[in-house]
């Protein structure tokens, strides 16, 4: 018999990711540290009332998928290839410098209780989780601020994109130092045949849509239809194929349809869409999978002292990055700041270690509660920032 407990979960999802939102909102707070904060408070850290479904899980990774397609569309397309290269730098210093810092802190609290592999590879892991960034909470922040067209936004967003690319790279030149089935030239050669792929598509998909809008008098509501079949076709060729960040794909799709003249009527519906379904289950579903773990002392020194250096070297690394490309003291701050959050992305990385047995699973309890203030405290901080 047909379970119904899925319309359950998704009652108090939806009222208790508003609720949260609106109690926060009141303390000056963004509305997403609230979304948040109703799934770990709601799951099983706390309550234990909502658990993590396939239903919410495939949801959740729909609307992210969602989220960063409309992040594509609002984006200023000429003004991103103008930041290409900034981006570039400031992605770059944001990889190195976490992984130098995460493999320090490993160096000094790795237990070596991990005998399978060498601890140099096993400290090189920690460093590799936290070059990871998660951008969608920091989207979902520019867009509640109304700050998704500023310069330093198109800064994150490019580097974001960049920083999935190199974090593909460096997770993979650790992992085939594990396991010697993983080529790493046949990695780098999809990624390229992917933005490829994507060029062509891309240029395909412009033209289809700037003649199909100009011979012919549509119903609108068709041109959203078709926008989001290019945004999921984009978001599965990219993991299934070429081995990239389905959320890639769909920022990408969105960037092709960017200047497109129905956008800003696109936009509207997939924001509707995304506001009152998708969004919520989505940041409710990351505080869902953040169970906080019981811990030793030692655990828990390693754990501040990790959280300190994750925040501290992404700030340091893309800031830098962002300083010798030349923007300004307050731009600086909130390019560093808007890569802080390493959220599912980084967990994603530490299960893949784990499942390769380059990962102590000492360290699993502190990447967690590193993933979780790293995603609620981004959002508190980088409407601070943009007060500057």
């Amino acid at each position: 018999m047909m379970s119904y407990k899925y319309l359950l979960d998704i009652a108090l999802i939806l009222l208790s990711t508003k609720l949260l939102g609106l109690i926060t909102r009141r303390f000056n707070l963004p509305q997403v540290v609230g979304a948040l904060l109703a799934g770990v408070i709601l799951g099983p850290s706390f309550l234990n009332i909502l658990k993590e479904t396939d239903f919410i899980s495939r949801m959740a990774e729909l609307g992210v998928i969602v989220l960063m397609f409309t992040a594509g569309l609002e984006s200023d397309i000429s003004q991103l290839k103008s930041t290409g290269k900034h981006s570039f730098i400031v992605a770059l210093l944001g990889v190195i410098i976490p992984l130098i810092g995460g493999t320090a802190v490993a160096y000094i609290f790795n237990d070596g209780s991990l005998t399978t592999v060498s601890e140099l590879l096993q400290n090189i892991f920690i460093g590799t989780i936290l070059t990871a960034t998660s951008v969608s909470i920091t989207v979902e922040s520019l867009k509640e601020l109304g700050k998704l067209s500023e310069k330093s936004a198109s800064i994150i967003l490019g580097a974001a994109v960049i920083d999935d690319i190199l974090g593909i790279l460096v997770l993979t030149v650790v992992s085939s130092l594990a396991d010697s089935s993983i080529n790493i030239w046949i990695v780098i050669l999809k990624i390229i045949g992917f933005f490829i792929f994507a060029l062509i598509i891309g240029y395909l998909v412009y033209i289809f849509f700037d003649k199909w809008i100009s011979k012919y008098d549509i119903d609108k509501r068709r041109f959203v239809i078709g926008a989001f079949v290019i945004c999921l076709l984009l978001s599965f060729s990219a993991e299934a194929f070429f081995g990239v960040a389905d959320i890639t794909g769909a920022f990408i799709a969105g960037l092709v349809l960017s200047r497109n003249r129905e956008t800003p009527y696109i936009v509207k519906r997939f924001d509707i869409v995304s506001y009152m379904l998708l969004s919520p289950i989505f940041f409710a579903s990351i505080g869902i999978n953040m169970t906080i773990p019981k811990m030793s002392i030692s655990v828990i020194i390693m754990t501040i002292v990790l959280i300190v250096i994750a925040m501290i070297t992404k700030v340091i690394g893309c800031g830098l990055g962002a300083k010798l490309c030349g923007y300004s003291k307050c731009e600086v701050i909130q390019i560093g700041i808007g890569m802080i959050s390493r959220g599912e992305v980084a967990l994603i990385v530490a299960n893949k270690g784990m499942k390769l047995g380059i990962m102590n699973s000492y360290f699993l309890p502190s990447v967690i509660i590193m993933v979780i203030i790293t995603t609620i405290v981004t959002p508190i901080l980088l409407k601070k920032a943009y007060k500057c």
